[in-house]
């Protein structure tokens, strides 16, 4: 009987880092970086040819000298997507949490007021978690992209789900309990 409450209390954790929401229409589609050709900015792709947006805003860093977002681009052109629906926003942001404040002003820029945030299934919380606390004031809703390696009702049977699991967890911990307020310190104190 422990057992089996002990594996809902795993199953419930694995799953709560998976933030989805059914899309709605937004004033903007956005795709964090780390995939230019797989399930995110495939995602990304369906949504925006879907009309829940009228552009895919494709965020992403160098890749072999070009920003990885204009490669996601060329890849959603050949699959038979329009080009017009999308935009490439290059960045040189190493964390979410830095992509987030590299976004902010972008986003302000473009007056958005609700995205649909796109990233892998695992990153989905964190990445939700980050954007509404690095970027107030813009409603974001989940909509993540499929992922088949990581597996969040039995993670702790799977090597590569075990991996995303503790990494996550610690980047959430680490987002909520030190970054952020770290942050709002650095801010107050600079005025």
């Amino acid at each position: 009987m422990l057992s089996i409450r002990w594996q809902a209390t795993l199953s419930y954790l694995g799953d709560y880092l998976v933030a989805s929401e059914p899309p709605r229409p937004a004033d903007l589609i956005l795709v964090l970086a780390g995939d230019f050709w797989g399930p995110r900015v495939v995602k990304g792709a369906e949504l925006v040819a879907q009309g829940y947006a009228p552009l895919a805003l494709i965020s992403g860093t160098p890749y072999q000298g070009r920003p990885d977002g204009e490669l996601a681009i060329e890849f959603l052109v050949k699959q038979g997507y329009p080009a017009r629906l999308f935009q490439s926003f290059a960045h040189d942001a190493k964390s979410t949490i830095e992509e987030a404040i590299v976004l902010r002003p972008e986003l302000k820029r473009r007056g958005v007021k609700r995205v649909l945030l796109v990233t892998s299934a695992y990153h989905s919380r964190r990445a939700a978690i980050v954007l509404r606390l690095f970027c107030p004031g813009i409603q974001f809703i989940p909509v993540p992209g499929p992922d088949p390696n990581f597996h969040p009702h039995d993670w702790w049977n799977d090597p590569v789900s075990k991996r995303f699991f503790y990494s996550e967890w610690k980047k959430i911990l680490g987002t909520v309990l030190v970054a952020y307020p770290g942050y709002m310190v650095k801010n107050i104190f600079r005025h």
